[in-house]
């Protein structure tokens, strides 16, 4: 492992987190994928399974950022073990549900119970943000949690596919379960490493979402999940009109690896100028490396084409964790970020739903088509909120509010 990163885990504790992190947020990858593969296996029924995986990220997409809320007032012990409790309850009552053939109501009713499961990677993130805040580590500590998140979405399918379809159905969300029981528990007992909760009455109330430049990285990360979601569908759809539909895992797991390979770079190298010129610049290359998935023939090409695509995906996600440290208040930031991951996660549903729309009237090729229409939004939103994200607003963490605190002392 290069040295920046060996340097990261010098601080004690941060291995301890990082691995607990890596098992509780792997379930995220695995659920979904997981319930469509059981619901299917058992029922036959794909319209109930995608609906339910949809029920799921909808939930998510919704209680996420309460429950990161609530986890910067009282603190991530406090409400991440009740919070995941209740999402294993729920997952319980699902396996259950769909193994005896309950009602779909109730199938439904449980998706909305798995989906308060808590955000791991905004909690590793803050984590991180406590232990390097005003250092350059910050930046490769973002960097190498981008990159467990992409292997996270290359393994996890992976092994909740296998499981349900080689052992028994209820096998991948089961395994998911345990992953989120684990991971969670284990890290809410490292309270050495756990970031100070600020009260509300000590720093005020109100959302994040009061930020105008988190309602720009949040509005354009719709558009940004659009285009993974998209992404994911149409080459599936692509795959097997090509007949060799369980290649799709593959060149998909290459979409995700180009962005592994960018990010472990992108940590390497350090960066002067302002952030929010490199987050556009990352925007405009997502969007523009979904051009030549409109020209694409064959799956070699497809796979070599989302490998450079995904090249871009990495540099702007960590480069997006920097901004948001600009923009939001520090007693707020692990709901800043969780933001963001559910903007993304409504873009994926968005994208999701739109390709197979295009899918069905004019064939897998056109359904590239709505991706590259989802990086044209996103570029335009980055452009038309731009100067937002050059003005961080006085108080916000990062650099304006590490400013702020060195002016402080110098007064005093």
């Amino acid at each position: 492992m290069p040295s920046p990163y060996r340097a990261l885990f010098a601080a004690p504790g941060s291995k301890g987190f990082s691995a607990a992190g890596f098992l509780g947020r792997i379930p995220v990858s695995m659920m979904g994928i997981g319930v469509v593969t059981m619901v299917s296996q058992l029922t036959g029924r794909y319209g109930l399974a995608g609906a339910l995986s949809a029920t799921i990220a909808l939930s998510a997409a919704i209680a996420g950022p309460q429950v990161s809320r609530l986890v910067d007032q009282y603190g991530q012990r406090r409400v991440l073990r009740p919070a995941t409790l209740l999402a294993l309850a729920a997952a319980a009552v699902l396996l259950c549900a769909a193994h005896y053939g309950w009602p779909d109501p109730v199938l439904f009713a449980a998706c909305v119970g798995i989906g308060c499961v808590p955000s791991v990677g905004a909690m590793i993130r803050a984590r991180w943000a406590a232990l390097y805040r005003g250092t350059p580590r910050l930046h490769t500590a973002y960097s190498f949690e981008s990159v467990v998140d992409e292997v996270c979405f290359i393994v996890g399918p992976i092994i909740s596919i296998g499981l349900s379809t080689a052992w028994f159905p209820e096998a991948g969300p089961l395994l998911a379960a345990c992953f989120l029981a684990v991971g969670v528990f284990w890290l809410t007992a490292q309270r050495a490493t756990e970031p100070e909760p600020h009260p509300r009455e000590r720093h005020g109330g109100g959302t994040a979402m009061r930020s105008r430049g988190l309602q720009v990285l949040v509005a354009t990360f719709v558009a940004t999940g659009a285009i993974f979601g998209a992404v994911d569908v149409v080459t599936v759809a692509f795959a097997d009109e090509e007949g060799h539909k369980a290649a799709a895992s593959v060149v998909l797991a290459l979409y995700a690896a180009g962005s592994c390979v960018a990010g472990m770079v992108f940590g390497l190298m350090h960066f002067a100028g302002a952030p929010e010129r490199r987050w556009l610049l990352g925007v405009i290359a997502m969007a523009v490396s979904m051009i030549p998935l409109l020209l694409v023939g064959n799956l070699p090409s497809l796979a070599v084409a989302l490998f450079v695509a995904g090249l871009a995906i990495a540099p702007t996600m960590i480069t997006t964790m920097s901004l948001i440290e600009e923009h939001v208040p520090r007693a707020q930031l692990t709901e800043g970020m969780t933001w963001v991951s559910t903007g993304l996660a409504a873009g994926v549903a968005l994208g999701s739903a739109a390709a197979g729309w295009v899918i069905d009237a004019a064939g897998a090729r056109a359904g590239y088509g709505v991706p590259a229409v989802a990086g044209a939004v996103a570029v335009a939103v980055g452009f038309l909120g731009f100067r937002r994200l050059k003005r961080p607003a006085p108080g916000r963490g990062g650099a304006v509010e590490q400013h702020s605190e060195r002016k402080e002392r110098h007064v005093a």
